[in-house]
């Protein structure tokens, strides 16, 4: 058990006891002795959410920077050669790296997309983080490749049957432009029959629904998949930039999921026109992701935050566009609602994925809130120490075996 005492959870001062199971027991005054407790000085700390990155490629944290410049086609064509030289152990190590960077900047859970799935898994879990990986249907129309990722997704689905809470696997999906139409539905039932969350990209560019709309008819990325019958609560669509009132709809009516990805939107020139208040209103889940380090070039979700609300309040023209708690909700509670997890939230009974921030600096002075003064000026520096399933994963900025993950990523870097 941990008790944190006199910690700062919103504009009080309170005391929470986080159980043997790692969950949150208690929030209140708790003046008794709690036999076997460790006990946390909270005086100069606050406490938040662990945050839930919703969109990542974990693994190509070690990519970062090698193609700058690019346009998302350019990119990928780009990216997509080196992915072929990529094994078991790169993804392994890489995505311990990604968790170092995760867990510095308060991510507790993320929602990954990448290949070698089971090995991002296990470093995930050693590293103490909620990992939820997926098998990648990425055929780019290939009928032979389309039948053999069929078969390969059943397959690691039977492997994944023994998996704990503690992890989930998912479908994947990459996109309109890369799977066929085929695969598109099989995937989708696969994951509505074993009840599995469905990843994917939707309406990244404009290109891509320029090309959509040639090869089908007219229809958005959005409306083809509807026509498809993919779309439900099931569903987490990252990117979701270049929408039609139509398509909002549509989103809105089936309660899907949306991701914001701010940085990898505006780094790539895909477009900084998010429509936050729509899908809010249409009754969209709306999340935030940080996407692959490779294309947004870090895993900050405190950064990718604030980033999101200032856009919104810029290209909007209006200061009241996407409210602090608003913009905290996207990070951690909406998050954990598209992935039916007990997290997201400070409450009894819930996982206890908590964020300590130290108060004892400049950046919290002012008698602002703490959540603005975290998102707008501190970010990541404010994070001392973060707890997954009420276990710790970062103390006071340590974070064990740190070196020998760096080291060995350099190695498996240098292979390829």
């Amino acid at each position: 058990m941990i008790l944190l005492k006199n910690i700062l959870h919103g504009a009080t001062r309170t005391d929470i006891l986080i159980n043997d199971e790692g969950r949150i027991g208690r929030i209140g005054p708790i003046t008794e002795e709690i036999p076997g407790a460790e006990i946390v000085d909270g005086s100069r700390l606050a406490v938040i959410p662990g945050l839930v990155n919703m969109h990542t490629h974990a693994a190509m944290i070690l990519l970062r920077g090698i193609h700058e410049d690019l346009t998302l086609y350019d990119w990928l064509n780009n990216i997509w050669k080196i992915e072929a030289k990529l094994d078991r152990e790169f993804i392994y190590w890489s995505t311990k790296a990604a968790c170092l960077e995760m867990i510095r900047s308060g991510t507790t859970t993320f929602n990954d997309q990448y290949w070698f799935c089971p090995h991002a898994r296990q470093a995930a879990l050693e590293m103490g983080v909620r990992p939820v990986v997926s098998f990648i249907f990425l055929d780019s129309h290939n009928p032979e490749l389309a039948r053999k990722q069929r078969e390969a997704c059943q397959r690691l689905y039977e492997r994944t049957l023994d998996w704990g809470p503690e992890s989930q696997f998912a479908i994947s999906i990459h996109s309109v432009y890369t799977v066929c139409k085929e695969n598109i539905v099989w995937a989708n039932q696969f994951a509505l029959d074993h009840g599995l969350k469905v990843h994917l990209h939707l309406s990244e560019t404009k290109v891509e629904n320029e090309d959509c709309r040639r090869a089908h008819g007219g229809l958005s990325p959005t409306e083809y998949f509807e026509q498809l019958g993919i779309w439900g609560p099931h569903v987490i669509a990252a990117h979701c930039l270049h929408l039609s009132d139509e398509d909002v709809r549509i989103l809105g009516e089936h309660r899907v999921n949306c991701v914001h990805n701010i940085h990898s939107n505006l780094k790539l020139a895909s477009g900084y026109r998010f429509r936050y208040n729509e899908l809010r209103n249409a009754g969209v889940n709306v999340c935030i992701g940080t996407d692959g380090a490779s294309s947004a070039n870090d895993m900050d979700m405190l950064a990718h935050m604030k980033t999101a609300a200032i856009m919104q309040k810029a290209w909007r023209s209006d200061p009241l566009a996407m409210p602090l708690q608003e913009l905290l909700d996207c990070a951690t509670a909406h998050g954990a609602k598209a992935l039916g997890i007990d997290s997201g939230v400070i409450r009894e009974g819930s996982w206890a994925d908590l964020v300590l921030l130290d108060l004892d600096n400049s950046y919290f002075l002012s008698p602002g809130s703490v959540t603005a003064n975290l998102i707008y000026a501190a970010g990541s520096r404010a994070v001392s120490s973060v707890l997954v399933r009420g276990k710790w994963v970062m103390r006071e900025g340590v974070i064990p075996q740190e070196a020998e993950i760096l080291a060995s990523a350099r190695k498996v870097l240098s292979q390829i």
